[in-house]
């Protein structure tokens, strides 16, 4: 029996900013179970929650203090249980975000662990002495600015932090600490949880030669505001003992009826595609993993298929997960304006090629409206690299505003009190109630074409043959038994026409098809039934 997640859509709540129930401007689960009829309309099959554990929230929650507890902020245990009842009642998935390659400075174990060289948690973190010149034991970058090391005067050691200095590494090279880690994940299996979405999955273990890093090949000049971007991380991350933690993790995981792990490929560029490969490998790692690849600014037809064929000539037996936005990258509906007719046809057709791309793919909340980017003032900032970097790094936030469901009403009505972030006019204007009335919305393409995916065995099952064709046409064929059809899909502003030769439209589409002549408007895309000969 084919498993849920292969061809499923999974679509991602950022808890903070989904629906508040008690006036604090902070979204919460009681809030997520309200609004899971919308989310399941859609048509989606899978929810996946960002941090929702006991967190000081000094990284929005990617800082847990307690892997096993929710965080008041979002409600208790029991309005979890309930959330998960209510969407297994919807015929939705839950899946989480585990962030287990750091704890927040604040968890037990690292209070234990900073105490002295010699407790039973001295070992749980990774702590190294300074250079004989008191500076870092490694050259290792922050993804946050500055040094991944952090002194501890009362210890006199270093320890590590690949983000904030409050967000120390653990050590998986301590049995304990995965051992630990394991019985944290058992926890929420047995909760009833439907598996993992898995942060910074490629970090887990570092070099315990605390080798510094080679500097990277690009001209140092291109990265000035990305001191990370400058070094080859072949020795702070990826190490090749992560495969081993994800083989006792998926060995946990079979020990369920339909868990599912995805994992997020901490990378840019091909060197994420080949994470992504390996991660994915046979039956005894990760299910599936997604990585940045198709995150950035990239909207060219040679992007995407050197995304896929690259994951196909990795990892044949692989499977991967493909988004065009999250919580931590700019809304795709601006991201790609310079090709875009407007935010919503951008919109509609960035759903359409995502529906037809063969592996799991993953929508960010929002995106069914065509929701585009917040622009924020500094004082409205909560995003620690954007406060310390402003104005050169504008941050996450402008992607993490509130959800929109009432145009008019206060916060549009997302909360009744002051948002931890602002609801602004541009957003306010694609909320649901409005979204809802107009029969040809966005909402309501997403709703159609997740549906079209679902209908169609050859773009849940087909395989993928990519059609040679100059910028800006991507197109390539999807074939499974004995359907087959072809998507073309126009990445620019304006219009071009291609001979397809005999062949006929099916399905949403955004295009005109006289004779063997298709015309694509700017963003246009069609799905072509057949084998047409396409040029």
């Amino acid at each position: 029996m084919r498993e849920w997640w292969r061809d499923a859509v999974i679509y991602q709540i950022y808890p903070r900013s989904f629906q508040d129930t008690t006036g604090n401007g902070v979204g919460d689960l009681p809030g997520i179970t309200r609004r899971l009829p919308h989310v399941a309309s859609l048509g989606v099959d899978c929810i996946w929650l960002s941090p929702i554990f006991t967190s000081p929230q000094k990284d929005m929650g990617y800082d847990v203090s307690d892997y096993t507890d929710i965080d008041p902020l979002f409600g208790t245990l029991s309005d979890f249980d309930d959330l998960i009842t209510t969407a297994h009642d919807l015929g939705l998935k839950v899946i989480t975000d585990q962030v287990l390659s750091h704890t927040s400075d604040q968890h037990p174990w690292f209070k234990a662990s900073r105490q002295d060289r010699t407790n039973p948690h001295a070992d749980w973190y990774v702590w190294a002495d300074p250079l004989p010149d008191g500076s870092p034991p490694t050259n290792w970058h922050s993804h946050f600015g500055g040094p991944a090391w952090e002194f501890d005067p009362g210890r006199g050691q270093y320890y590590l932090h690949n983000f904030l200095a409050s967000q120390p590494d653990l050590n998986f090279h301590n049995p304990d600490v995965v051992d630990a880690i394991l019985a944290t994940c058992k926890f929420w299996l047995d909760r009833g949880l439907d598996g993992f979405r898995l942060d910074t999955v490629n970090y887990y273990f570092h070099d315990k030669k605390l080798r510094s890093n080679p500097a990277a090949d690009a001209n140092p000049q291109v990265m000035a505001t990305d001191l990370y971007g400058m070094q080859h991380h072949i020795y702070d991350k990826t190490r090749p003992e992560n495969l081993g933690f994800l083989e006792k993790l998926r060995r946990l995981t079979d020990q369920y009826d339909d868990i599912m792990m995805v994992g997020e490929v901490g990378e840019m560029g091909d060197r994420s595609i080949e994470i992504m490969g390996e991660y994915t490998a046979g039956s005894d790692r990760l299910h599936m993993a997604y990585s940045f690849a198709m995150l950035g600014p990239d909207w060219e037809p040679a992007h995407f298929r050197r995304c896929i064929e690259g994951f196909q000539k990795g990892a044949p037996d692989g499977h991967p997960k493909w988004s065009f936005s999250n919580h931590d990258v700019p809304r795709h509906a601006s991201r790609w304006a310079d090709r875009s007719v407007s935010a919503d046809a951008a919109a509609r057709q960035s759903i359409a090629m995502l529906c037809s791309f063969e592996g799991t793919i993953g929508i960010y909340q929002g995106e069914e409206l065509g929701q585009t980017e917040t622009t924020l003032t500094y004082d409205e900032l909560t995003d620690p690299p954007a406060l310390r970097y402003w104005p050169a790094v504008k941050g996450r936030d402008g992607c993490r505003t509130p959800m929109v469901w009432e145009k008019d009403a206060a916060n549009a009505g997302f909360s009744t009190g002051t948002p931890w972030l602002p609801v602004k006019p541009p957003q306010a204007a694609n909320a649901v109630n409005v979204a809802e009335q107009t029969n040809d919305s966005t909402l309501h393409h997403y709703r159609e074409v997740i549906a079209f995916r679902k209908a169609n065995p050859a773009l849940t099952l087909g395989k993928t043959t990519f059609i040679d064709l100059p910028d800006p046409v991507l197109a390539f064929t999807r074939k499974a038994a004995d359907q087959t059809l072809t998507c073309v899909f126009n990445l620019s502003d304006k219009t071009h026409t291609l001979t397809v030769g005999d062949t006929s439209i099916t399905g949403p589409h955004h295009a005109a098809l006289l004779g063997d002549k298709l015309t694509l408007p700017g963003n246009g895309f069609a799905y072509l039934t057949g084998a047409p000969k396409v040029a």
